[in-house]
């Protein structure tokens, strides 16, 4: 006798039981799934095989098996630096954050009502990084450090780019990390900017130049502490540069800050950085939150999301995305960037770590490591091993000179016998960046590592701490920071649990209800796929230790980029881009780099269609290409013959096609092969959009359909979790052709054989978020992953049924199918009853739900995607409370109910409403509390009515305001 093991995880992942499936099908009138999948898929992109994929493990198999890869990272103590610093992440903030489904599995918040938690922890990023950096705005975080200074050059190129006489040159300072200057090179290269990297002494001098000769610089980047941890008096340069009209950036670390003069007390115009190491793992580059913050006068050109205060319908203060016209979903081809993924999860990690430790924790931390630099220094000294940085003032890193390279790579093999890591920059010179986790045992250790190497048995003699009086007054930090009571009030870990509880209780996760978010994909983060990311065998790797050092993390991505080549069908993979946004921009680049290897560099212009995702022309802009939009048919597919007059128009000229497939309206065209063949004819490349791979995988592929490249959302297809605005992870997969033209990097190989300029700061974008998409296939394989497309569509399908005689679903294959997700049409109401697609989007929030897309792609719409990982009796709850909605609408629209004062109008309606003493609406309080039975067993309650967004932006608060205010 066998017996089934109890933890496969197929039947943990997808949510409607076998009971169901018969059921289900009945109601879409499908006589099987294997129907139902050939009626919404066309057969002629139907793959012929299953995937090859390794056979499904069960979840103790799986980390029982992950356990002994993990445990192949060496594991050594690591002082490289270059923006990568380990950290402690305070447990409280570990189990309560990190390791929590309340705070890493809800989406960006657009619905504010429903999201004031994670918008309030944002606010809190948002007021330390203006407070450190000493700033007027700052945003609610960037992917990474390097693109974040790629973001400030283009700020930068836009606000001076609107004077005449301009230039396009951009100074670096050649002691910024490498990965920023590469990303920086990168991306001004397509935008016919050029980068001139040099010393920060010869930046004095060409700025000196500039204004004496007329040659306009538009900007400036420099790093304080640099590359080796020089901190550089920043007052001087940037006043010569605004004399000579060129605008600087500076790159930043937020823990030096605490003790630094702050840049913008310099008048930086823009400051950048990493905020790692305010409690975020290292996990071998990602992902990191990385600040921008800028001058108030610039806040419409920021890139990026702005978290601002504003007040609800009752007058309570309420927050909310401010300035969202600024976003490129939005802009499209006027787009200034492509920002879409932000790291909302890592910047309240690190806000909350702020929070918890106060500026008195952390001045305190950053004394003791700066401390430990200098005592580090001064015993290296002894020995004879001097700092290189010629008695210059320094934060955390040092450089240190050997006798020569030969000296510095015995030193090398002695230190990694020892188990340590440094930095080797060249010319004999060795960097140690030493963190919060330093302890006197470590600097012991570098210590003995160097003593070897002087061929005596002395011992260095004992020297006292450093003392910051070192520092000229100039370089010292003598303004307060943090000084808002939310820095002040959260000591002991009870408060601290208390705080960040109240918090989570305000918004709406997938650990409370379904969140349909049509594009988004919001299925199942499994708690087996989460545990691995905090191991610390994975959690404390340094990006750019030797490669040898990581064996567990590159036979991780061995075996992740082998499955996305299965699933796509194409040939190579590149796991850098760290969002789907950066994935669009590298795919680009990666056939802008192919067709120039071709001598066709004259091909710039991109074909897109009019109902793409918004990042898909922003990206083709920020890539040099020229935007041209195709038209789509009544029934909302490409048109074709609208695509073909475009393409013989641009023949010679053609670079790309960029589709989204499904379509953006949840279908699946007939006619994709003959639309790619149409720009393969031309010459054109086809990029593929894979934010609808969900309904792909195992049912046909991007191969199939005549794509070349494509990227995947990692954070949607592949499970990793939302976190409220991010991480994500948009790898890219290529046809051999490309494979040559894959990102590399600065510091680490990787990449193809003729790389494009790195588009990340790590080497391998996100590595301990991958590990959940590894999880996720090796969980499933190749049947699960099969069954979870099959199912998702089914959902989509069911919940189609039983609405569209409630409401009009607007696009559909001719048969009446759709794929994974569907549009219904909320415009008819408008006109009747005034009631638009936001009444019904906040009037859901009243049964518990968050809402669908809204008015993306069309304008007065909800895109509904239910995912596979949703059960039935889910499905059938959102489909009650649809229904629901519609017959209050039709009271409405009947007479029966106010056109102004109801239901929908009103909505979301809080506690603090419903138990008013005075109720003068003309509804019943029952009915907008519990509008059907199911909502009073598991009540959501939204902690503010409906939000002001005028309001907010005429009033722009994006810093915590004071508690008068409340």
């Amino acid at each position: 006798m066998t017996f089934d093991r109890t933890d496969h995880f197929q039947p943990r992942h997808i949510g409607p039981r076998p009971r169901d499936l018969d059921d289900m099908l009945g109601v879409v009138r499908a006589p099987s799934l294997d129907a139902l999948i050939d009626e919404a898929v066309p057969r002629d992109i139907r793959l012929t095989e299953p995937l090859d994929l390794p056979p499904a493990e069960s979840e103790s198999a799986f980390l029982s098996g992950l356990a002994t890869v993990a445990a192949q990272n060496a594991g050594y103590r690591s002082f490289i630096g270059l923006g990568y610093y380990d950290t402690i992440t305070p447990s409280v903030i570990l189990r309560n954050v990190v390791e929590n489904p309340g705070w890493y599995t809800p989406y960006t918040p657009y619905q504010a009502e429903v999201a004031q938690g994670r918008l309030e922890a944002l606010l809190n990023f948002q007021t330390m990084i203006q407070d450190l950096t000493a700033m007027e705005v700052a945003n609610a975080s960037l992917l990474d450090e390097a693109t974040a200074a790629a973001e400030a050059m283009t700020m930068l190129h836009r606000i001076r780019a609107r004077k005449p006489g301009v230039a396009d040159r951009f100074l670096v300072g050649s002691t910024c990390f490498p990965q920023t200057i590469d990303v920086v090179r990168g991306r001004a290269e397509p935008l016919g900017i050029d980068v001139v990297v040099t010393t920060p002494d010869d930046i004095v001098v060409q700025l000196d130049a500039a204004r004496l000769d007329g040659d306009q610089v538009f900007g400036a980047l420099v790093q304080s502490p640099d590359v080796d941890g020089v901190v550089h008096p920043l007052r001087a340069l940037i006043a010569q540069a605004h004399a000579a009209g060129v605008m600087v950036a500076v790159a930043s670390d937020l823990l030096a800050l605490t003790l630094l003069r702050p840049p913008g007390e310099d008048d930086a115009d823009v400051v950048v950085g990493s905020a790692q190491r305010f409690g975020v793992p290292l996990g071998y580059g990602g992902p990191h939150a990385a600040f921008f913050a800028t001058q108030e006068r610039h806040v419409r050109q920021m890139p990026g999301r702005v978290i601002g205060a504003s007040v609800d319908s009752g007058g309570r203060p309420a927050y909310r995305m401010a300035l969202q016209t600024r976003e490129q979903h939005i802009r499209r081809e006027k787009a200034t960037s492509n920002i879409c993924t932000a790291q909302a999860l890592l910047a309240n990690v690190a806000g909350f770590y702020g929070v918890y430790h106060g500026p008195e924790g952390l001045i305190a931390i950053a004394r003791r490591v700066c401390g430990l630099a200098h005592e580090l220094a001064r015993r290296l000294q002894a020995v004879g091993f001097p700092p290189a940085s010629g008695g210059r003032s320094f934060f955390d890193t040092i450089r240190v000179t050997t006798r020569s390279p030969e000296v510095a790579t015995d030193l090398r093999h002695a230190a990694e016998t020892a188990g340590l890591n440094f930095r080797y920059p060249g010319g004999g010179d060795v960097g140690i960046a030493l963190d919060e986790t330093t302890t006197i045992a470590d600097v012991d250790r570098i210590v003995e590592v160097f003593v070897r190497q002087t061929r005596t048995t002395d011992p260095p003699s004992p020297v006292s701490h450093a003392a910051l009086s070192e520092w000229p007054e100039s370089l010292r930090r003598t303004s307060v920071f943090m000084s808002h009571p939310v820095f002040h009030q959260h000591r002991s870990e009870l408060q601290m649990t208390r705080y960040l509880k109240r918090l989570e209780q305000k918004d709406l996760g997938l650990d409370t209800s379904m969140i349909p978010l049509g594009s988004c994909t919001m299925k199942l983060n499994a708690a087996t796929e989460m545990r691995p990311v905090t191991w610390p065998e994975f959690s404390a790797v340094h990006p750019y230790v030797p490669v040898e050092q990581a064996a567990g993390y590159h036979a991780i991505f061995t075996s992740l980029k082998g499955a996305l080549a299965e699933i796509t069908g194409l040939d190579a993979v590149s796991l850098q881009p760290n969002s789907g946004a950066q994935g669009e921009y590298a795919g680009l680049m990666a056939i802008r780099a192919y067709q120039r290897s071709r001598d066709e560099a004259h091909r710039d212009v991109v074909l897109i269609p009019s109902s793409a995702h918004g990042t898909n022309p922003a990206s083709a802009v920020l890539a040099g290409m020229r935007v041209v939009v195709v038209k789509c048919d009544s029934a909302g597919n490409v048109d074709v013959a609208d695509l073909r007059r475009l393409a013989e128009a641009h023949d010679s000229d053609l670079a790309a096609l960029m589709i989204t497939y499904p379509s953006t309206h949840g279908v699946f065209e007939e006619g994709v092969t003959e639309v790619c063949a149409v720009v393969h004819a031309h010459g054109g490349q086809v990029y593929m959009d894979g934010a609808n791979m969900n309904a792909q995988v195992g049912l046909t592929s991007p191969a199939v359909i005549g794509a070349d490249v494509c990227h995947l959302n990692l954070h949607k297809t592949f499970a990793i979790p939302h976190g409220g605005g991010g991480p994500g992870m948009g790898p890219i997969a290529v046809a051999s052709h490309l494979a040559p033209f894959l990102p590399g990097h600065p510091v680490v190989e990787t990449g193809g054989s003729q790389p494009i300029r790195a588009v990340s700061a790590a080497p391998w974008g996100s590595p301990s978020v991958a590990l959940i998409s590894y999880a996720y296939i090796r969980l499933l394989g190749a049947r699960g992953v099969t069954e979870a497309t099959r199912v998702a569509i089914l959902n989509a399908n069911y919940v189609k049924s039983r609405l569209e005689t409630h409401y009009a679903v607007l696009y559909t294959r001719p048969n009446g199918r759709v794929a994974h997700e569907l549009i219904f049409d909320m415009r008819p109401f408008k006109a009747t009853t005034d009631v638009t697609e936001h009444d019904v989007a906040k009037r859901l929030m009243d049964f518990g739900f968050h809402a669908p897309t809204v008015s993306f792609p069309v304008p007065g719409t909800l895109m509904v995607e239910p995912t596979e990982s949703e059960a039935r009796d889910e499905l059938d709850r959102f489909c009650d409370a649809m229904v629901q909605i519609r017959e209050e609408i039709e009271s409405v629209a009947s007479g029966r109910a106010d056109r102004t004062d109801n239901l929908l109008k009103n909505a979301p309606h809080t506690a603090e409403d419903l138990t008013a003493t005075e109720w003068s609406h003309p509804y019943s309080r029952e009915a907008a509390a519990y509008p059907l039975p199911f909502v009073r067993a598991h009540k959501y309650w939204p902690p503010v009515s409906r939000i002001d967004n005028v309001y907010g932006d005429r009033n722009l608060v994006c810093s915590c305001p004071p508690l008068s205010s409340y």
